[in-house]
C-alpha cells in the first residue's frame, strides 16, 4: 500500500463551520457525571503521606535553638561514626524501595 500526500495543508471549511463531533468517538464526546473513577491503595497511603508532611513543620525551632547554643558554649559533638550509619542505612532503604 502506498501512501501519497500532496503536501497542502487541511484547510477549515469556507463556510467556518466546525465539522460535527463523532459521537462513536469518545474523545470528542462530553463526559457524564455518572463517570467513576477509583483510587489503589497505594494512592490513598501517598495521600496520606502528603498531608502528614504538609502539616509537619518545616524546621524544628526549639532544636536549632538548643544546637546553635550548643554551638556557642563549644558544648556541640560531632559523632561522624554515627553520621556515616544514618547515611549507610538511607541508602539501603532507598535501595530496598527499587526492587
Amino acid at each position: 500500500m502506498k501512501i501519497e500526500g500532496t503536501g497542502k495543508p487541511i484547510a477549515p471549511s469556507a463556510t467556518g463551520e466546525a465539522r460535527p463531533r463523532n459521537p462513536a468517538n469518545p474523545a470528542s464526546t462530553v463526559a457524564s457525571g455518572a463517570d467513576k473513577v477509583q483510587l489503589s491503595s497505594l494512592s490513598s497511603s501517598l495521600q496520606k503521606a502528603e498531608s502528614a508532611i504538609a502539616q509537619a513543620p518545616v524546621v524544628d525551632t526549639q532544636r536549632v535553638a538548643e544546637i546553635k547554643q550548643a554551638i556557642a558554649n563549644g558544648e556541640f559533638k560531632i559523632d561522624a561514626g554515627r553520621i556515616a550509619d544514618g547515611l549507610i542505612n538511607s541508602v539501603r532503604e532507598m535501595l530496598a524501595g527499587q526492587r
